[in-house]
């Protein structure tokens, strides 16, 4: 070896000797198996802060392998500590678990139940609301993530304050949101859910919600309670429909998208509603044995995500009518208005002159009469004709009766004989009627209006100490079938009301026979029927019957029989080369046919 050889094998020693010392990397450490799997992100993502980093870390090393197999990226989000946070504004306090991000409770501020207790309208014992989702680790239940939270308020250009809560929880791979926002003067509790990053491993297009409520019982009246209690909805084509309200187990797919959803009972109302629609919604409802439970209410249903977002409210508040149509389209059907024969006189009047007479009245009692007094007088002239038209048949009832005496046996030409008559004389059969008939939409009205008044719940008048229940004069130490053990005086004021006003009518009428005994078998009737039924519905019915006494004592006043009849003698001469009508000429053309029809 010479010497430049020896030169170039030293120095070729040197380099890998340096090379070994400084660059080469050191004998690899063995990856335990408990590792947790992190999904490795692309250089661009932020990093995290370095105190997450350092509890992520920690939280890693707790997790097993079971979880890690069924949750994977957020594994480590199914450990922590669950604690309560409120939202809250001037009407309800609502709250949440950092666990799941659940609403647990929710208290109405303004209201008390019967015992006279904060009146929760949710609480966790009694509701529970599932979330869940698809990823590629199978069906995951949201209600496991524990969350960390954030208060803040913000202010909008009209000065009304809105209070948010945010629960979020992340990973190094992303981070999940719940966002709930509050207005003051409000019920409504908007949700935004957000899922960012996660690349890949969030699989499903929407959250799957299962919601269960027993609904606690908060007024003194189960029976009550239960019949006004039912699961409905409305879907968004812009159909209103519902469970019904009987005792037995009811279940619905609903084929159709849905908008809301809401699990109304008597006077409150839990419910849901989309931004958009829900799909896939599954509804039941059943009455359980427990006699502190009103109903057991079920809804599942898909909540669609749209890149990884999804919003909707809920609504946690009182059912009345003003309040609920602020919501959102339909959602004032959580209160019934009646038939759609009568649902506008409570929609467009009474809703509208109760909350006008609220404003200048405490006292549920005399706002009631206030409303009998303006309704009477608005119909008044209704009240005027009715009478005049039952004077006229009352005084002609003299030439009624001989034309019974000459074509009694002859039915056929009786009438058309006693239309002759009342061409003649100028009255109408049915002018005494027909005001009578146009008033019953609000006498209808009101059978469904107070039963379902919140304004009445817990306002005391008189002996009443509850104008939304009935009123107990006397406990009866017996039940009387269809009427019950106790007496509400109320009722019993109106039934004896009813049989008077009954009796002096009859006076006033031709009634004879089954007709004029029907007018005392329905105030008995209505005594069985409405004796559980609201005392304001009674007291309602009560004086509107004082008022209807005072009116035909005043018309009496101004107009007697002896005007009537010489109105009619008026009518008679005026009439006497007056042709039959149209009208008249088929009548009697009819009658002939029917005679005829009959004879064969």
């Amino acid at each position: 070896m010479d010497k430049n050889q020896a030169t170039g094998l030293i120095l070729f020693a040197a380099v890998i000797l340096i090379y070994s010392f400084f660059f080469a990397s050191g004998p690899e450490i063995p990856v335990e198996e408990t590792q947790t799997p992190v999904q490795t992100e692309s250089a661009t993502q932020e990093p995290q802060p370095a105190m997450q980093s350092q509890v992520l870390a920690e939280s890693d090393s707790l997790v097993s392998a079971e979880k890690i197999a069924k949750y994977g990226v957020v594994a480590t989000l199914t450990s922590g500590e669950e604690n309560q946070v409120t939202l809250e504004n001037d009407l309800i306090q609502v709250a949440i678990s950092t666990k799941g991000a659940i609403v647990d409770e929710v208290n109405l501020k303004e209201f008390k139940n019967w015992k006279e207790e904060p009146l929760l309208l949710l609480d966790a014992e009694s509701s529970t609301m599932d979330f869940s989702i698809e990823s590629r680790m199978g069906n995951i239940s949201l209600n496991e993530l524990y969350y960390t939270s954030e208060a803040s308020t913000e202010q909008d250009e009209e000065g009304i304050t809105t209070h948010i809560l945010t629960l979020s929880a992340a990973t190094e791979s992303g981070k999940i949101s719940h966002i709930f926002k509050l207005k003051d003067g409000t019920y409504e509790v908007n949700k935004s859910f957000k899922i960012e990053r996660f690349n890949g491993f969030f699989t499903g297009d929407n959250i799957q919600l299962a919601w269960s409520d027993l609904v606690k019982a908060q007024e003194k009246d189960l029976a009550e309670s239960r019949r006004k209690s039912q699961v409905n909805y409305y879907l968004s084509s812009g159909s209103y429909e519902n469970l019904g309200v009987g005792d037995d187990l009811e279940q619905e797919q609903v084929a159709e998208p849905v908008k809301w959803i809401g699990f109304s009972q008597r006077f409150f109302t839990a419910g849901i509603i989309a931004e958009d629609s829900f799909q896939n919604v599954s509804l039941a409802q059943s009455t359980p044995q427990d006699s502190s439970i009103v109903r057991s209410m079920e809804a599942s249903l898909s909540i669609p995500l749209k890149d990884g977002s999804a919003n909707y409210t809920y609504y946690f508040g009182p059912d009345n009518y003003k309040t609920l149509k602020k919501v959102t389209e339909g959602f004032e059907k959580n209160v019934d208005m009646g038939y759609f024969f009568v649902s506008w006189v409570n929609k467009y009047i009474i809703v509208n002159l109760f909350a006008f007479l609220e404003k200048y009245f405490s006292n549920y009692g005399v706002i009631i009469i206030l409303i009998v007094l303006i309704i009477k007088l608005a119909l008044s002239p209704l009240t005027y004709k009715s009478y005049i038209g039952m004077a006229k048949m009352r005084v002609i009832k003299p030439e009624i009766d001989e034309l019974k005496e000459k074509y009694g046996d002859d039915q056929t030409k009786m009438q058309q004989e006693q239309m002759k008559l009342f061409g003649q004389l100028g009255v109408s059969p049915i002018s005494g009627c027909l005001p009578m008939v146009l008033q019953m939409p609000f006498l209808f009205a009101m059978f469904f209006f107070f039963p379902n008044a919140i304004q009445l719940r817990q306002e005391s008048f008189l002996w009443a100490s509850d104008l939304s229940t009935y009123d107990t004069f006397i406990n009866l130490p017996f039940t009387i079938p269809f009427y019950g053990s106790h007496v509400s005086l109320f009722t019993l004021l109106m039934t004896v009301s009813q049989l008077i006003y009954t009796h002096f009518n009859n006076q006033l009428t031709t009634a004879q026979g089954p007709m004029k005994n029907l007018g005392y078998i329905m105030p008995v009737m209505f005594m069985f029927i409405l004796n559980s039924y609201p005392a304001g519905l009674s007291f309602y019915y009560f004086v509107s019957n004082m008022v209807t006494f005072g009116q035909q004592a005043l018309i009496k006043l101004f107009v007697d029989d002896d005007k009537i009849r010489a109105k009619v003698e008026e009518s008679k001469a005026k009439n006497v080369n007056k042709k039959k009508s149209k009208f008249q000429q088929k009548l009697e053309e009819a009658m002939k046919a029917a005679d005829a029809n009959r004879k064969k």
